[in-house]
C-alpha cells in the first residue's frame, strides 16, 4: 500500500511538472507574438504613413492637381481656348451641307444643349461632401462603377484629347504654309510635313509646363486670338459681300452623298462645341471652400466663354454662308484671298490659338500618363519623367499629322463616336 501511494504520488507531481512547463511556453509563445505583433504594427503605420505621404506628394506633383489658385478668368480663356478652336472655320462649310434652316436650328440647339450640359458637370464636380471629381473619369467611375466607368469614360475622353491635337498639329502646319504662301509668292515652295515639324517644336518646350496655371498667358493669347481671327473672317466675307451667282442649295451629287454630307456636318458641329473634355480638370485648379465653392467662379467663367464662343460661331458660320453659298472651302480662310495681308495675319492668328489649344487639351493627357507610369509602372516623379513622357506624346502627335495630313477629314467620325457623347450625351 504504501509503494502504491509513492506511485501515485510520482505520477500527480510528473502531471503538474508537465502542466507547468506548458503553461510557462504558452506564456512565452504569447509575449513573443504580441511583440512581434507590435512591431509588425510599427512598421505597417511607418509604411501607412510613408504611403500616405507619398500619394500626397504625388497629387502634389501631377499637372490637374498640383495648383489650386486659380481665378474666374482662368475658367473663362481656358473654356474659350478649349472650345473655339480651328473648327470655327469650318462653321460654314457644315452650314452649307445643311442648309439654311436646319443649319441655323443645329448650331442654335448646340449653343444651348452644350451650355446646359457644361452647367450640369460645373454643379457636380463637388456634388459628393468633402470631395472633388478633378478628372472627367472619377465623375465617370462615380456614376457607372470604378471599373465600367473608367472603361466608359478614359477611352472616349482620350480619342478627343488626342484626335485634337493631332488635328491643331496639321492645322497648326497648314496654316503656317499659308502664312509663309501669302506672305512670300515668289519663295520656294515647301511642304506642309516641313511645316508641321516646325510648329510642333514649340509644343516640345510649352508641354514642360507644369500645369494648367503655368498655360496660363498662352491661354489668354490662344483665347485672344481666336476672337481675332473669327472677327476677320466674317469681316472680310461682309466686305466681300455675296458671291455672283452664289447657290444656297443642298450640294451633292447622290442622296447617299447628302445623307453622309449632313452627318459629316453633325460631326463638324459637335467638334466645334468639345470643349467639355477638359472641363472638370479646369475647374480642378479653381479653390474651393464649403462657404466658397468652385462652381461660383467656374460658372462666371463659363458665361462669358460662352458669351465669347457666340460671337464666334454665329457670324462665322451665317455669313460665311451667306457670301459664299455651297461653294465655301472646308476652311473658310481659304475662300477669302484679299486683302492678302489681313488673310496672312488671320492665319498667323489660328497658328498662335492652336499653340495654346493643344496645350490645353494634352495637359488631361499628361495628367494620365504621368499617373499610369507612377502608380503601375513605379517610376520616381520628376522633372525627367515629365521630359520624356511629354516629348514623347509630342513627337508622336507630330508624326502621326505628318504621315496623316488628311486626319481632320475625320473629324466627322470622331465627332459621331466621340464629341457628341462626351458634350452632348
Amino acid at each position: 500500500l504504501e509503494f502504491k501511494s509513492r506511485i501515485v504520488d510520482l505520477g500527480v507531481r510528473l502531471r503538474l511538472c508537465f502542466s507547468a512547463a506548458r503553461l510557462t511556453m504558452v506564456a512565452e509563445n504569447g509575449i513573443a507574438l504580441t511583440s512581434q505583433n507590435s512591431r509588425s504594427a510599427q512598421r505597417d503605420g511607418a509604411n501607412g504613413g510613408s504611403e500616405k505621404k507619398a500619394g500626397k506628394n504625388y497629387e502634389d506633383w501631377l499637372p490637374i492637381t498640383s495648383s489650386r489658385d486659380a481665378k474666374w478668368w482662368y475658367a473663362a480663356f481656358h473654356n474659350v481656348t478649349a472650345m473655339v478652336g480651328a473648327g470655327v472655320l469650318s462653321l460654314p462649310y457644315a452650314i452649307a451641307h445643311l442648309g439654311w434652316g436646319p443649319g441655323v436650328v443645329v448650331l442654335v440647339l448646340s449653343w444651348i444643349i452644350t451650355l446646359y450640359t457644361l452647367w450640369q458637370m460645373v454643379e457636380m464636380h463637388e456634388m459628393v461632401p468633402g470631395k472633388r471629381f478633378d478628372r472627367y473619369h472619377e465623375l465617370g467611375q462615380h456614376a457607372f462603377g470604378d471599373k465600367l466607368g473608367l472603361w466608359i469614360v478614359v477611352p472616349q475622353q482620350l480619342i478627343v484629347e488626342i484626335g485634337v491635337d493631332i488635328v491643331y498639329m496639321v492645322t497648326g502646319g497648314t496654316s503656317l504654309k499659308k502664312f509663309h504662301d501669302t506672305v512670300c509668292e515668289g519663295c520656294k515652295k515647301i511642304k506642309v510635313s516641313y511645316f508641321i515639324a516646325i510648329f510642333s517644336s514649340v509644343h516640345f518646350v510649352l508641354a514642360q509646363l507644369p500645369n494648367f496655371n503655368s498655360v496660363a498667358g498662352v491661354s489668354l493669347a490662344a483665347a485672344v486670338m481666336s476672337l481675332s481671327y473669327s472677327t476677320i473672317a466674317w469681316g472680310a466675307s461682309v466686305d466681300k459681300g455675296q458671291m455672283p451667282g452664289v447657290d444656297y442649295g443642298i450640294k451633292s451629287s447622290s442622296t447617299t452623298d447628302a445623307v453622309f454630307n449632313v452627318f459629316n456636318a453633325l460631326g463638324d458641329v459637335a467638334f466645334a462645341y468639345a470643349g467639355h473634355n477638359v472641363v472638370l480638370e479646369i475647374q480642378a485648379t479653381i479653390p474651393s471652400t464649403p462657404d466658397k465653392p468652385s462652381k461660383v467662379p467656374m460658372w462666371r467663367g463659363v458665361i462669358v466663354a460662352y458669351i465669347v464662343v457666340a460671337l464666334c460661331y454665329f457670324p462665322v458660320a451665317l455669313i460665311g454662308y451667306w457670301a459664299f453659298g455651297n461653294s465655301v472651302e472646308d476652311n473658310i480662310l481659304l475662300s477669302l484671298n484679299k486683302p492678302k495681308w489681313l488673310i496672312a495675319t488671320a492665319n498667323m492668328m489660328v497658328v498662335i490659338h492652336v499653340i495654346g489649344s493643344y496645350q490645353i487639351y494634352a495637359m488631361p493627357v499628361f495628367d494620365m500618363m504621368e499617373t499610369v507610369l507612377v502608380t503601375k509602372l513605379h517610376f520616381s516623379p520628376g522633372l525627367r519623367l515629365r521630359l520624356i513622357a511629354r516629348s514623347i506624346y509630342v513627337a508622336l502627335t507630330c508624326f502621326i499629322g505628318i504621315t496623316l495630313p488628311f486626319f481632320g477629314g475625320l473629324l466627322g467620325f470622331f465627332g459621331g463616336f466621340a464629341f457628341a457623347p462626351t458634350t452632348y450625351f
